[in-house]
């Protein structure tokens, strides 16, 4: 899709490390699967979470404190990641791909990896598509997330992001 093609490229996959990712993260309700969420740690920035059954956490949001989106993925399958490193990673929306750096995270002993991008509507765009692949350095394939319900859950995590004024 050229829009998602457009926002991808405008958006400078940018990493700066991120204090504390979602330490007290604050429940906004349920929607279509997805847990509507506002995290402190980024500056009241909105996002939506899911949890999986082998206990991987994928978040899609808001840091509106540095005024940009993210998606992060927390699964065993990255191997070793260390906190604030950053790596190169590929995610695959609907069979269209990206290279992007992502800056590692840990929760609760699970690794994560986390894009972030300026460009805020690519929440939008990533919430539009099916499936979205993600693979570590080494092309391991980290996992594939349905991304059900997701659009429906970004709207409101949107209309979470207007109430907190960002």
């Amino acid at each position: 899709m050229k829009i998602l093609a457009a926002l991808a490229t405008s958006a400078v996959l940018a990493f700066a490390p991120v204090a504390g990712l979602a330490q007290g993260l604050i429940d906004k309700g349920f929607v279509a699967g997805w847990n509507i969420l506002v995290d402190p740690d980024m500056g009241n920035g909105c996002l939506i979470q899911t949890v999986f059954e082998d206990y991987s956490v994928v978040r899609i949001g808001y840091d509106a404190q540095n005024n940009r989106g993210y998606f992060v993925v927390f699964n065993k399958a990255w191997g070793e990641i260390k906190k604030g490193e950053v790596y190169n990673i590929t995610f695959d929306l609907d069979g269209e791909k990206f290279d992007a750096k992502a800056t590692g995270f840990v929760l609760n002993k699970v690794p994560g990896a986390g894009v972030f991008f300026e460009d805020r509507d690519f929440v939008r765009a990533i919430a539009q598509r099916k499936v979205m692949t993600v693979y570590g350095q080494s092309g391991q394939k980290v996992m594939a997330i349905d991304l059900k319900g997701s659009a429906k859950a970004i709207e409101y995590a949107r209309k979470c992001q207007d109430e907190m004024g960002s």
